[in-house]
């Protein structure tokens, strides 16, 4: 088992990963109290059940699988059932899913009485490379995404690779979208790895370098002032992508992937593209782009008619620009076109 400290004063906690530490979530996490466990309908019912299984007096609520169940309505449900089970502030929520759960989850246990814990036990690659830990939670509200939500950091957060061994080979790919994001801008040795090695062999060491990087921007930037927008690299064109409607069959990694080829130089991007070729991603856009561009001015870095984009020139490096909407929307009709 590996360990990585986040390092956040009162709201730290402990990473933990290794290969069947879902057989040990009773011993890591404090379930001796009531606690609702959070899944949805694509996450094998074993996960769930076994730490169920490890709670003194726990229960499961499963929500629908995908984005949808990321809205005011789910969160209503979810607070109903709280207040039906009489938890009070010394109780938990423990998320047993990916990112649509575990945003959905934490947001949750950020509002239920201003603020109880929660675990977050990521059964995803994306979510165990990026979104379980750094405490952004979150719910969509009319059509944009992340709109509403809040900065939560979970208690502690269990990453099993084990859990990874049912998910199809696109969610790994999905996955690997924001590790090659991450090794782009803050590893060049992780870029190498991915490019060059084998992922399946090497995924357990991929999630490590990838939660560094993550933990080293967080404890820096927790409230995302400054330095933690790297971490939305290739997420601005990314997230139009996957707010368009008729785009909606594409994964997030798979919007990310797309996201990426507009902020990235000739150099990167010939090295960049067979990668995420090599690994199952897209690289060009077929949907109507003057469509999705709409949803640029909705993105939560746009500031009036100001947008602070994320610019890789030199694999381990960034950049970060300062750009009017117009002038980025016209980055990217003139990039994607190559």
């Amino acid at each position: 088992m590996t360990t990585i400290q986040l390092n956040l004063a009162e709201r730290g906690y402990e990473i933990n990963i290794g290969y069947g530490l879902i057989k040990k979530v009773g011993e890591i996490f404090d379930l001796n109290r009531r606690v609702l466990i959070i899944t949805d309908s694509g996450v094998p019912k074993e996960y769930a059940e076994e730490v169920l299984r490890q709670c003194l007096d726990g229960e499961i609520f499963t929500v629908d699988q995908g984005e949808g169940s990321k809205s005011a309505e789910c969160f209503i449900r979810l607070c109903e059932k709280m207040v039906h089970m009489g938890m009070t502030r010394s109780d938990c929520v423990v998320a047993v899913g990916g990112g649509v759960v575990g945003d959905l989850a934490g947001f949750t246990a950020a509002s239920y009485m201003r603020g109880i814990d929660f675990y977050n036990v990521p059964t995803t690659l994306l979510s165990q490379v990026d979104s379980s830990i750094g405490g952004k939670t979150a719910i969509n509200l009319g059509g944009v995404k992340n709109i509403v939500g809040a900065f939560y950091q979970p208690k502690g957060v269990i990453i099993d690779p084990d859990l990874l061994k049912t998910l199809p080979t696109r969610q790994i790919s999905n996955g690997l979208a924001e590790a090659i994001k991450m090794s782009l801008t803050s590893d060049k040795d992780l870029f190498d790895l991915i490019s060059m090695g084998d992922t399946e062999k090497n995924i357990e060491e991929i999630i490590i370098r990838s939660l560094n990087v993550k933990k080293a921007v967080v404890e820096e930037d927790e409230r995302e002032g400054g330095l933690r927008r790297i971490l939305n690299f290739g997420h601005t064109f990314g997230h139009a992508v996957e707010a368009q409607e008729d785009m909606a069959g594409l994964y997030h990694g798979e919007c990310v992937s797309i996201g990426m080829i507009p902020v990235t130089s000739c150099e990167v991007r010939e090295k960049l593209i067979p990668v995420l070729e090599k690994v199952g991603l897209p690289t060009k856009y077929n949907g109507d782009l003057e469509d999705a561009l709409k949803f640029i001015s909705h993105d939560k870095k746009c500031d009036g008619k100001k947008i602070s984009v994320v610019f890789v020139d030199k694999i381990g490096s960034y950049r970060i620009e300062k750009m009017d909407t117009d002038a980025f929307c016209d980055l990217v009709r003139e990039e994607i076109k190559l």
